[in-house]
């Protein structure tokens, strides 16, 4: 589908807009009281493959920077593309650049930079109008997107992140559905672009189906040239596919493959659909 001829004010094979700019702050709040309950150990920890926990926190501070300074100042300078470099290479080599340039930052400094810049990105996110055109959300197909899927997006990468390191320390998930909810609903943006390789019949429906208090139902509907989150559930769609949280939101950042996922799913219906619907992927990977 061509994402770029659909109105940026109103993509509605999008879905119905998310509003994450209340969240920003609480979810700031659960980051400083994750990394201010680390021992001394825990920030030399693996938190990501090649990156330990302490990499991740300088990570976070680069997001802040970077959207500070675009969004908020209108600052342009900074790493540029190398000849030939698609976007996800360019996005995975500048982060290595500044997080290895922060190793000699410590953990103390590290975080009383990311508390006082979070605060401004919390305050930036709060004042921002959600219609406005923003950066490109690759993994949903939409460039520009509306800043409440830019803002949204945003929020489930500083939210998975915190997620990451508590992981690292031996810490579960925060099941907090304030938070999980609007990252799944984010999260399964990704669908419509995920099937766009997908040929079916005009009408024809998937359903993803999240349990519990957190969870919610996606339903993609082939339009046509496109798939579609605008149409209403259909009664018998042709496939259905159920997880709990934890599946959803670990398949969609890949902390867990497809092939992993569909044996912790139920799938009703035709199972190359929900094969298909499984292969979402909601980050630049």
């Amino acid at each position: 589908m061509n994402a770029q001829a659909n109105d940026v004010l109103s993509p509605s094979w999008l879905g119905a807009p998310i509003d994450a700019r209340r969240l920003f702050a609480p979810e700031q709040a659960a980051l400083m009281a994750t990394l201010r309950g680390l021992a001394p150990a825990d920030w030399a920890r693996e938190a990501v493959p090649d990156w330990t926990v302490r990499d991740l926190a300088a990570h976070l501070l680069g997001d802040f920077y970077g959207r500070l300074a675009r969004d908020r100042d209108g600052h342009r300078e900074g790493p540029s593309f190398a000849p030939g470099e698609p976007l996800e290479a360019f996005i995975h080599r500048v982060n290595h650049e500044w997080v290895d340039a922060h190793r000699r930052v410590s953990p103390g400094a590290l975080t009383a930079t990311l508390d006082l810049i979070g605060g401004q990105v919390a305050r930036f996110f709060e004042a921002t109008d959600p219609d406005a055109p923003s950066l490109g959300v690759s993994w949903a197909g939409v460039d520009p997107a509306p800043m409440w899927l830019d803002s949204a997006r945003d929020l489930t990468e500083f939210w998975t992140h915190r997620q990451q390191i508590r992981h690292a320390v031996g810490q579960g998930t925060d099941p907090d559905p304030r938070f999980l909810s609007v990252v799944l609903d984010t999260f399964m943006r990704a669908l419509p672009h995920t099937l766009r390789g997908v040929a079916a019949r005009v009408g024809t429906q998937v359903q993803v189906r999240v349990d519990g208090p957190a969870g919610g139902n996606w339903s993609a509907t082939a339009t046509g040239s496109t798939w579609s989150l605008a149409e209403p559930p259909a009664e018998r769609p042709a496939a259905v596919v159920r997880m709990d949280a934890e599946t959803a939101w670990r398949l969609c950042t890949r902390g867990i493959q497809p092939e992993a996922a569909l044996t912790r799913v139920r799938v009703d219906g035709d199972r190359q659909l929900a094969e298909a619907a499984c292969r979402i992927v909601s980050i630049v990977h």
